[in-house]
């Protein structure tokens, strides 16, 4: 065995406020690696200076300094573009811009660097962090994200992880690495919520544990939406106190911004463990201040609680298991000792959910515990994770042909046979996408390619299977095959940017608020679909209606084409499948005598 292959596998949490690396220095036994600053937890925070980068606390420490640029929260930046970061891009500590490929990049003085890039210098970090610690090299890694991360940011984690020098061997939700953190501790079994409120982003995710069988029910969440959102409101806040007296907004001051919003964090912090706390700040050597209370923090914050339990509601639906038939419900993430959030979980839940995991902490563990697996280390433990969103391809007419649903456990296939819609069509268009309405159009597009080659015929005559393979990283291939030729066209979807940050949260939402819409165009679409060729074949008949039937047959045939015919421009369904019907029993007559004929010229 190589050593590479013997090299210990790590996991890693990279976190949006804090991330962190663990091992499993024994068999389903965990542990939280000390980083190069002999800490337990990594500040996602980094500075250049003199061209080096510095990481963790000593990053964070330049936050409080006059006119000094940390980078923070770049988690929140990955597979995204400029104009997905546009509805939050006053709350960033720091300048952004895109390069002439529209690639989003990070403005450090005279340097540019895009989120991967910043990402990998965390990761190497902890790598490094690692390597001293275990006292070996470290090559292999499990890397946790967000459960609701889109391909784009799965596949820019991967990219960032590659350039810190790291093997990443799966990339593993959040949510269910902490179920995994939990079972390794617990060893209980049962149906389980975990409730994941980070610094950037929030996940809930239902999971089933059986015997070491860690099977996720469902999941949803929101990428835009973290501890951050709460600093953010608790700084517009105080801005709005401010500006009284400034007569601006201290959140349209770059030069301010930074240091503005690490007092609102502070200021949160504070009222985890106090009734009030003073926040002030000086602005051009004036002192400013006033008394920001827990009362305050809780209607500023409930908003965003609220948005947090419409997703656990979502995911609860979605698995089939009622909030009072749950286990346990797990509160993991820095932003859970909110006490407002803890409050507003425990009266939507009806009692106190479990906060007896390091909120900071578990998600690492259950990386360790997943790479521990890999390694061949850790036996007797499964993990199913599932599919975020539906995963189809466009049909004819506008329609969503959903091959794998949402909520599927994966790895995952499915296969579908589609036909020619034309007659002599010698290539199809395949248009991956992604989503829940029943619309192809109100979908996300991830992919599109051609399958060359068909054999020309007539419509219908050809048979295309389309093969959806979703691997354990939630990493999606798509092949096509003409059944009669076998020729065979296919790709891996690796779009360049994920969706929008609105976008992803209310999707399902969308799709629930237009089902009905949505189904009766699916409906009409389907209807239409078979209707259309047994109009055009007998309107190209109708020559020899006219010659081989009696008059009053003929233009009763004629008739009921025309019909049929405005029938479908009214995108009327009863009446186009009614009179489907009628002409196929009306033109039996007729394909008899056409056949006799055709066969006496022989």
């Amino acid at each position: 065995m190589s050593d590479v292959a013997k090299s210990p596998v790590v996991g890693i949490d990279l976190g949006t406020t804090h991330s962190l690396v663990a091992f499993c220095k024994a068999p389903g036994k965990p542990e939280i690696l000390p980083s190069l600053e002999g800490e337990r937890l990594v500040p996602s925070v980094l500075y250049r200076e003199s061209g080096e980068w510095r990481v963790g606390y000593a990053a964070r420490a330049k936050r409080s300094e006059p006119s000094a640029i940390a980078i923070s929260s770049i988690k929140r930046l990955l597979g995204k573009k400029l104009a997905d970061v546009a509805p939050f891009q006053n709350t960033l500590p720091f300048a952004v811009d895109e390069d002439i490929e529209g690639q989003l990049q990070v403005v450090v003085g005279e340097e540019r660097f895009t989120p991967i890039e910043l990402s990998a210098v965390i990761l190497k970090f902890l790598k490094d962090s690692a390597e001293k610690s275990l006292e070996r090299e470290v090559t292999r890694a499990v890397i946790t994200v967000p459960a609701y991360f889109n391909d784009s940011q799965r596949q820019a984690t991967r990219l960032a992880g590659r350039i810190a020098g790291l093997d990443v061997l799966r990339i593993v939700s959040e949510p269910t690495a902490a179920a995994l953190a939990y079972g390794a501790d617990q060893k209980k079994n049962g149906v389980f919520a975990v409730y994941d409120l980070g610094g950037g982003t929030f996940d809930c995710s239902v999971l089933k544990l059986e015997n070491g069988l860690f099977e996720v029910l469902s999941t949803h969440g929101n990428t835009q939406l973290g501890g951050d959102d709460f600093d953010h409101a608790v700084a517009r806040f105080a801005a709005e106190r401010f500006s009284r007296d400034l007569g601006f907004s201290i959140l349209d001051r770059e030069d301010l911004r930074g240091r503005f919003l690490n007092r609102a964090e502070q200021a949160k912090k504070a009222l985890s463990d106090s009734e009030t706390t003073v926040f002030d700040f000086i602005v051009d050597g004036r002192e400013l201040s006033f008394e920001l209370s827990r009362a305050d923090l809780r209607t500023l914050a409930q908003p965003l609680i609220q948005e947090t339990l419409r997703s656990c509601e979502q995911a609860l639906t979605d698995s089939g298991v009622a909030k009072e038939s749950l286990t346990d419900f797990l509160l993991v993430g820095g932003a859970t000792r909110i006490q407002a959030v803890r409050e507003g979980v425990a009266d939507w839940l009806g009692k106190l959910p479990n906060s007896s995991l390091h909120p900071d902490e578990v998600v690492a563990l259950g990386a360790a515990v997943q790479a521990s697996i890999l390694a061949g280390e850790t036996q007797g433990v499964l993990l199913l994770d599932v599919v975020p969103l539906s995963l189809g391809i466009e049909a004819y007419g506008d329609v969503a042909e959903v091959l794998i649903p949402r909520n599927t456990k994966i790895p995952a296939q499915a296969r579908e046979s589609f036909t020619t819609y034309v007659d002599n069509q010698t290539a199809v268009d395949i248009h991956v996408i992604q989503g829940e309405r029943e619309k192809a159009s109100l979908n996300r597009s991830l992919a599109r390619f051609k399958l060359r080659g068909i054999e020309p015929g007539p419509a219908g005559f050809s048979r295309i299977e389309v093969r959806f393979l979703v691997d354990a990283d939630g990493i999606l291939q798509v092949t096509a095959k003409d059944l009669k030729t076998g020729k065979l066209q296919s790709v891996e979807v690796r779009p360049t940017f994920g969706l929008g940050p609105e976008r992803i949260a209310t999707m399902i939402e969308s799709a629930m608020a237009n089902a009905s819409e949505d189904f009766e165009h699916r409906r009409w679409m389907e209807v239409r679909t078979k209707a259309e060729p047994v109009l055009r074949a007998t309107e190209a008949r109708l020559i020899d209606a006219r010659r081989l039937l009696p008059p009053e047959e003929f233009e009763s045939i004629a008739l009921k084409t025309r019909e049929m015919r405005a029938a479908i421009e009214a995108k009327d369904a009863e009446k186009t499948q009614n009179y489907k019907y009628e002409l196929n029993s009306m033109t039996v007559r007729l394909a008899e005598l056409v056949v006799k004929e055709t066969l006496s010229k022989r």
